[in-house]
């Protein structure tokens, strides 16, 4: 059963993908945003190095990386909410598959969506509030051997002082 279209595009997260704007969709891949360190530390102590895109702005979150041909073994793509919020993301316009990973605000992960499938429109959910949503190629959760718990250290999710 599908969810009421309506309610979807509610979701900034899933409306992201369904927007784009006629200049983009003509003119292919955007210039990369910004770029920052992120870690994910696994239950065994093992530290996964990336440099990551932020996606800050609602524009910047609307196209996250649609039209990208390729994500490489070492970068991303982190969207961050502000706060958590149920996050849902689809793949419209996406022509790479990724592994999404859904973050809770203390930086564990909540839920992994492996594979994605380039240009589908079905929604992917992150079950549950989460600060962000990290995009990464498809596989680097199952190389990696990511799972569930496994904690990101990225300065969005540093301990309040």
């Amino acid at each position: 059963m599908r969810r009421s279209f309506l309610a979807g595009l509610a979701a900034l997260p899933l409306a992201r993908h369904a927007l784009v704007r006629p200049a983009l969709a003509q003119t292919g891949p955007q210039a990369k945003l910004p770029q920052e360190p992120l870690a994910i530390v696994t239950r065994d102590g093992t530290r996964h190095e990336f440099r990551v895109e932020m996606a800050l702005t609602p524009d910047q979150q609307m196209v996250g990386l649609m039209f990208r041909p390729s994500v490489a073994p070492d970068e991303g793509m982190l969207f961050d909410w502000g706060t958590p919020r149920e996050s849902s993301m689809w793949m419209r316009n996406t022509i790479t598959s990724l592994d999404m990973l859904f973050i809770n605000a203390d930086g564990t992960i909540r839920r992994i969506a492996e594979r994605t499938v380039p240009y589908s429109l079905a929604p992917i959910d992150s079950r549950g509030p989460v600060r962000a949503t990290l995009e990464l190629a498809a596989g680097t959760a199952e190389r990696l051997g990511l799972r569930v718990g496994d904690r990101v250290e990225q300065r969005i999710f540093a301990p309040a002082r």
